[in-house]
């Protein structure tokens, strides 16, 4: 246990760093926020949180079988991390030829506690960001003398109270943030920090020693 305190700094770190970054989550809890309410945007938050826990369980369940047996298992998925986070950084640079890149929260919010918290989860659930974290970075921050099961489920908790943290602060000042994020110029500097964000993760990645 001592092990993974050790590790905990650097990896809130990352996850905070992975927070930062906009995308769908950010532009659905923004949306959520301002056309919503905070109610609706705190309720959202829950199933983005719950979300990420789940990636975790399955990301322990699945993957402590599969790399205790082969560390080629775990390079190919670090490459395949890899190779996806590139490609939805390039995507997202080419969304800027766009009037708010790819940082667009225009639409109607999904209001009621089920409809708000599905809408969350069904959010990460489906984020590539958060599947390539949980299955190719979390593994890799587990020390190795602690089982890699129980490592992955509490970092995937870190992180989603690392996330819920951030998401809480942005959602308390939303109101007087709107007239800066309704600019296209400000979604689309947001935009390209993003897909410059998912480049350094990608770098981190590709860096990271198989366990």
């Amino acid at each position: 246990m001592v092990s993974l305190l050790k590790i905990l700094p650097l990896f809130i770190t990352t996850a905070f760093l992975l927070a930062l970054v906009p995308g769908q989550t950010v532009a659905m809890i923004l949306r959520q926020a301002i056309v919503g309410g905070t109610k609706t945007a705190y309720t959202t938050l829950i199933g983005t949180s719950s979300a990420l826990i789940f990636w975790g369980i399955g990301s322990a369940i699945g993957l402590s079988q599969i790399f205790a047996r082969s560390h080629t298992a775990y390079t190919a998925l670090k490459y395949a991390g890899v190779a996806f986070l590139t490609f939805l950084a390039l995507q997202t640079l080419w969304s800027l030829r766009n009037e708010f890149g790819k940082f667009d929260y225009e639409g109607s919010a999904k209001t009621g506690l089920g409809p708000a918290f599905r809408l969350g989860l069904f959010t990460n659930l489906t984020n590539v960001k958060a599947a390539v974290f949980a299955v190719a970075f979390i593994p890799a921050f587990v020390p190795k003398e602690f089982n890699l099961g129980w490592g992955i489920l509490i970092l995937s908790i870190v992180q989603a109270l690392t996330s819920a943290t951030w998401y809480t602060f942005l959602i308390s000042i939303i109101g007087r943030a709107t007239s800066t994020l309704a600019k296209p110029k400000v979604r689309r500097a947001l935009t390209a920090f993003s897909a410059l964000g998912i480049l350094f993760l990608a770098a981190t990645l590709l860096l990271t020693s198989p366990r």
